[in-house]
């Protein structure tokens, strides 16, 4: 279950990827756009100031996110619940954008061709995905809900590395489709401001179904232990926490 509120405690963090992103797009006259994985829905409204007189659509498949999307909704922005997999838009669109989403997604092999195939001929593809699930953030969770004291209590596999290509496949699949692809990879450093900022960050992503599965009267110790290994991970310098965080970056023109 996501929790919006939580999510956006580190907003400007988790935006800029976003508008990083969308500065390499320079697609002009775009009528259709669809936002994947659009969550509460703020930044597709951004999409729908950077392209005046679109039909903007923001898919996503919960319910708890999208519960606060109505206040941007419009003539012009709807929202959508749907499984991102299983989508399809009713016309071809000229801009598909996709922010930290397509990496809850197996088998990119076929999902990125299909995908790209809901393009019009002049259509853009923008995507970017989380690439730091080796990190200590994710490593540390992995090791701590496969331990003895805690994999009884939880299903297996709760932080599985996700199922990404490399960037190179990603640039082989799009080229052979037809595309002109500007793909690269960014490590954020991220200063959180304070000394448990990095466990509040995961609380927002990672921790997400962790905390779902785990019987409520467990969920504070478990938390104690998760936070103290963070905190030696990501020890508290005179500046904040430093969270280095990277993330992989396409954005294909059709051609």
């Amino acid at each position: 279950m996501w929790n919006p509120e939580q999510y956006l405690k580190f907003s400007s963090e988790r935006d800029r990827p976003f508008f990083d992103l969308l500065a390499h797009v320079s697609l002009q006259g775009v009528q259709r756009v669809a936002d994947l994985g659009c969550g509460d829905g703020h930044l597709t409204a951004y999409l729908l100031e950077r392209f005046p007189g679109a039909s903007v659509v923001g898919v996503d498949s919960s319910s708890e996110m999208l519960a606060h999307s109505s206040r941007y909704a419009s003539e012009h922005l709807e929202f959508v619940q749907a499984d991102l997999g299983a989508w399809q838009p009713l016309e071809r669109l000229d801009l598909i954008v996709s922010n930290a989403a397509l990496q809850w997604l197996d088998n990119h092999e076929a999902l990125i061709p299909t995908l790209a195939s809901s393009l019009s001929e002049r259509g853009v593809f923008a995507f970017q995905i989380p690439a730091n699930f080796d990190a200590p953030l994710h490593a540390l969770l992995r090791e701590l809900t496969s331990s003895e004291r805690w994999r009884g209590f939880l299903p297996p596999n709760l932080d599985r590395r996700p199922n990404l290509l490399t960037l190179e496949r990603y640039i082989e699949i799009l080229t052979a489709l037809g595309f002109a692809v500007d793909a690269w990879e960014t490590q954020y450093q991220h200063i959180l401001p304070e000394q448990n900022a990095v466990l509040e960050w995961a609380k927002g992503s990672a921790l997400r179904p962790v905390l779902a599965a785990l019987p409520l009267e467990l969920e504070s110790a478990f938390l104690d232990e998760y936070a103290e290994l963070l905190r030696g991970a990501y020890p508290l310098r005179p500046y904040g926490t430093l969270l280095p965080f990277r993330r992989v970056f396409v954005v294909a023109n059709r051609l």
